[in-house]
């Protein structure tokens, strides 16, 4: 053995600790029987050893699953020189530091680190920080990173500082030495540094504000006794591919704020070379951490949408309602998880059969909400109501009432008899296709918007129906879709489709107009709400 044995710092998410390599041949594994037992998932049972050879320690690999890492290269045998680190597994969260001939104490405060050892210490201790960035929020990634700032530059105070999306720095979290979070309202730290290292990418040193050309912008700072300042960027690199080369550039997402009374080792040049290493790698698990969090928003929204789904599905009829003298099938695809089209049926007193599609302005939540209120709203009043435009009236009444701002939607509602008579009105909807042998004609008959104009008058239309003939009522999700050259389908393509397949039952109609909707817009994306509902007079 020799004389003075080397040892291996361990570095993981639950701290560090000091072995000393005690036997010519030690063993690293998962396994129990090893000198060094690891459980991390990407340790195998017996991993790698470590050997004394002519008083030269050979890192060997014993067939690992996972494969063994000497400063970031896999290896199966490396000589090992003091600072290097060792990785068991890719992307490890647990590292080992190669520390050759007798035990140093560095303090920070004195001497500051060694340019070596103290800029991989620092990488290490980063890159276990940078792997749990992506499993811990925002908060907790910012504290280790200020934590680890001030352990290694001896600092009295750390501040991180953050971009908004106006890209505006902002004070995010703010510690001192003893590891105490100071509340925003009691920091006192001016904006000219940071704002300046910050649109530079520079850092910046005050080795002594009292002397600086900049003490006057820092009063707040001086009162504290405050001189001696180290500001750095937090860089981000992103490659992008051009040609044949990879060019990368950086994009800075803040700063790194550190002070003190005395200087300690803030200004010494192996503390600036370990901090702006840690810079680096703090960057990166910031950032891994503010994607890990929007991630789980995102999934959260995603959550809450489906739920929100499931309740307008549960909320909208059946497709397909067929009674004595009629036959009816609807469908509603939203342009997004939800939508603010609806159709509903009604049976109305006087043995009569109603029917509602309506077409809230705006799209996503806010849309599928007021399409709720509204069916609500609706069926209350069909209920007791055979006047298709009080039934109107009274809905954009009830609207406008809930004072639900700059919201509106346009409805049309019909109500069929048994001996044919079809009274409607349309409340500013896209005026739906009666056919019949004879033709095609609209139905316009009604008045304005509903929920928009408390003095909105509503009349009422009629016609009366012959067996076979269909009433087509659409959104204009189906008339103004568009495919990849943006020409809209139109009402031409609309009334050429239900032409063809008039005399065949509601729903094959109804499927018939989506395939062809679908054949003419191909892969364009859909803008809007698509909601189509057909019944047909039987008489039976």
């Amino acid at each position: 053995m020799a004389a003075v044995p080397a040892r291996l710092m361990i570095i993981g998410p639950d701290g560090e600790e000091t072995v000393v390599l005690h036997k010519q041949r030690f063993t690293i594994g998962r396994h129990s029987g090893n000198d060094l037992k690891l459980t991390s998932g990407a340790v195998s049972r017996e991993h790698a050893a470590i050997v004394l050879e002519d008083d030269v320690y050979v890192l060997r690999d014993t067939a690992s699953k996972f494969g063994t890492f000497v400063n970031g290269q896999r290896t199966t045998m490396a000589t090992l020189r003091h600072g290097d680190h060792i990785e068991l597994g890719p992307g490890s969260t647990i590292t080992l530091i190669f520390l050759d001939g007798p035990s140093q104490q560095h303090d920070a405060h004195d001497s500051g680190i060694t340019a070596g050892s103290g800029v991989r210490h620092v990488a290490v201790l980063l890159q276990s920080l940078r792997a749990l960035g992506s499993g811990r929020v925002v908060d907790d990634v910012l504290a280790l990173v200020l934590d680890a700032a001030i352990d290694l530059t001896g600092a009295e105070r750390g501040f991180i500082m953050l971009a908004n999306p106006q890209n505006e720095l902002e004070m995010k979290l703010a510690r001192t030495r003893d590891k105490v979070t100071l509340p925003g309202r009691t920091v006192a730290i001016g904006r000219k540094i940071p704002e300046t290292v910050f649109a530079t990418g520079e850092r910046l040193i005050v080795r002594d504000l009292a002397d600086e050309d900049l003490h006057r912008q820092h009063d707040a700072t001086v009162a504290l006794g405050i001189r001696h300042i180290v500001c750095v960027p937090l860089h981000l690199v992103r490659f992008v591919e051009r040609a044949a080369d990879r060019r990368g550039h950086e994009a800075a997402i803040g700063v790194l704020y550190l002070d003190s009374h005395e200087p300690g080792a803030m200004h010494t040049a192996s503390t600036l070379t370990a901090l702006e290493a840690l810079s680096e790698e703090a960057t990166l698990a910031i950032e891994n951490a503010r994607l890990f969090r929007d991630a789980q928003e995102k999934a959260r929204v995603e959550h809450e949408l489906e739920i929100a789904w499931a309740i307008q599905q549960a909320l909208m009829p059946k497709p397909s309602r067929d009674g004595r003298f009629f036959q009816a099938y609807g469908t509603s695809v939203p342009c997004r998880a939800i939508g603010g089209d609806f159709f509903d049926y009604i049976d109305v007193p006087g043995n009569a059969f109603g029917f509602i599609v309506g077409d809230v302005a705006g799209k996503g939540a806010p849309a599928a909400l007021l399409a709720t209120a509204t069916l609500g709203m609706f069926g209350a009043e069909a209920d007791e109501r055979t006047s298709a435009a009080e039934v109107i009236a009274r809905v954009n009444r009830g609207i406008l009432r809930r004072a639900i701002e700059a919201t509106y939607l346009t409805a049309f509602y019909g109500i069929l008899a048994a001996d044919g008579r079809f009274v409607f009105c349309n409340a500013g909807h896209n005026p739906p296709l009666h056919v019949s042998r004879s033709g095609i004609s609209q139905l316009t008959t009604g008045g304005t918007v509903v929920g928009l104009f408390a003095d909105a008058h509503y009349e009422e239309g009629s016609v009366v129906l012959e067996p076979g003939d269909t009433v087509v009522v659409f959104s204009d999700g189906v008339t103004e879709a568009r495919n990849p050259r943006h020409v809209e389908f139109g009402d031409d393509r609309l009334i050429a489709t239900v032409s063809k397949h008039h005399g065949e039952p509601p729903q094959v109609l109804v499927a018939a107009v989506l395939a062809e909707l679908r054949a003419f817009c191909g892969d364009a994306v859909q803008y809007d709400d698509v909601t189509l509902l057909a019944v047909t007079y039987t008489n039976r």
